[in-house]
C-alpha cells in the first residue's frame, strides 16, 4: 500500500474529528465485492439509512469492489483510521491474530441460515466481536452473504474429482486444510485477482457464495459449478474503534440504529440474492450446474468434517464445542 495513499486517509479522518459541530461527518465504507451484490446492496442501505436518522450530519461513501483498498490493504486501512468502516468476510480476521473467527470457514458447520443465526446472534457470536477491540477495531454486527459451492472447469460429483486441482481460497488456514484434505492444492489469492486467475488457468476452480461467481463473471470462465453448500461465507462489519468511540453519543446510537435495519436487510436478501444468482447461472449456459445426490453430497461431508477436530488447535476447541452446542452438531453421527 502505497503511505501516501494511507496519509491523505488519515488527515481527512483527523480532520473530519475535529468538526464534528461544524460539517457533515464523513465516513468511507470499503468494501471488495460488487455493488449488485448482497453486502454492496446493503452498504448502500446503511449509507441510505445513517443519513436519514442522522438528519444529514452523517454521509457515508461506499467504496466497492475495491475501488478504494483490496483485500490485503484494507484491514490495516481502517485500524490506521485511513477508512472508518469495512465489511470483510469473516476468513479475514485469523490472519489479523482472531484464529477464532475461523470456526466459520470450518467446512459443514451449518445447516442452514436458521443455524448460523443461532451463533451470530448469540454469546458466540456477540464474544467473537468483542476480541477485536484490542486490536482497534469495533465490531457491529454480522452480514451474511451465503453458502459456498465448488466450481471448476472439470466436473465435480466426488471430493476425488477435485484431487490435483488448484483452487483458489482466501487467506484462512482452515480453508487450507479443507482443500489439502480432498487433494486439491489450495491457492491463497485477493479476491479482485479471481476472475483473471480462472481465465488465464493460473488456478483451476474455486469456492463462493452464487451470487459471488455471478456478480464477479466467473461462470463465464468456470465451466462447472456443484451445489455443494459445504461452507458459509459471510461479514462482520466493522469500524475503527478510536473513531466510532468519538463519535457523540446521539450520532453512535442514530448509526447503531441505522446498522440494525441494514443487518436485517442484508440478511433477508442474502438467500434470494443466490438464489436469483443461481437462476442467472443457469440461463447463461456457460457453466454446467451440477446438483449431488443425497450420498454423494455426504460423501463430501465425510470427507471435510474431520478438518473441525484437526483445526481444534489453532480455533480453539472451546469455541468449537460451543458452536457445537447451539446448533446441536454431533460430527460423530455421520
Amino acid at each position: 500500500m502505497k503511505v501516501s495513499k494511507l496519509l491523505i486517509g488519515l488527515f481527512a479522518c483527523a480532520v473530519s474529528l475535529g468538526a464534528y459541530a461544524q460539517q457533515t461527518i464523513v465516513i468511507k465504507f470499503s468494501h471488495v465485492v460488487a455493488a449488485d451484490t448482497p453486502k454492496g446492496k446493503a452498504a448502500e442501505m446503511f449509507a441510505k439509512k445513517a443519513g436519514e436518522l442522522t438528519h444529514g450530519k452523517v454521509k457515508v461513501e461506499v467504496y466497492a469492489n475495491s475501488t478504494l483498498y483490496k483485500d490485503k490493504e484494507e484491514m490495516e486501512a481502517l485500524q490506521l483510521g485511513a477508512v472508518q468502516m469495512l465489511a470483510p468476510s469473516l476468513a479475514k480476521f485469523g490472519p489479523l491474530g482472531v484464529k477464532e473467527f475461523e470456526v466459520f470457514d470450518l467446512p459443514f458447520m451449518f445447516n442452514g441460515y436458521d443455524d448460523l443465526h443461532k451463533v451470530t446472534n448469540g454469546a458466540v457470536g456477540k464474544n467473537l466481536l468483542a476480541k477485536l477491540e484490542p486490536k482497534g477495531i469495533k465490531g457491529l454486527a454480522f452480514w451474511d452473504n451465503g453458502f459456498k459451492s465448488f466450481s471448476a472447469n472439470t466436473p465435480i460429483k466426488t471430493p476425488a474429482d477435485l484431487k490435483g486441482r488448484k483452487m483458489r481460497i482466501q487467506s484462512s488456514k482452515v480453508l487450507e486444510e479443507q482443500m489439502r484434505s480432498i487433494g486439491s492444492l489450495p491457492q491463497v489469492m485477493a479476491f479482485s485477482e479471481v476472475y483473471q486467475a480462472l481465465q488465464t488457468g493460473v488456478v483451476d476452480g474455486t469456492e463462493n457464495p452464487i451470487s459471488n461467481l455471478y456478480t464477479q463473471k466467473m461462470h463465464e470462465v468456470q465451466k462447472h459449478l456443484t451445489l455443494t453448500d459445504h461452507g458459509y461465507l459471510g461479514y462482520a462489519v466493522i469500524v475503527n474503534k478510536k473513531f466510532w468511540e468519538g463519535l457523540p453519543a446521539d450520532i453512535r446510537k442514530q448509526l447503531e440504529d441505522a446498522m440494525e435495519q441494514s443487518t436485517r436487510y442484508a440478511n433477508q436478501i442474502a438467500k434470494v440474492e443466490n438464489e436469483s444468482a443461481l437462476d442467472a447461472v443457469k440461463k447463461s449456459g456457460k457453466t454446467a450446474v451440477y446438483a449431488p445426490t443425497k450420498e454423494e453430497r455426504l460423501a463430501f461431508k465425510k470427507a471435510l468434517v474431520p478438518v473441525h477436530q484437526k483445526m481444534e488447535g489453532r480455533i480453539g476447541k472451546e469455541v468449537i464445542q460451543a458452536v457445537y452446542k447451539d446448533i446441536g452438531f454431533k460430527p460423530d453421527s455421520l
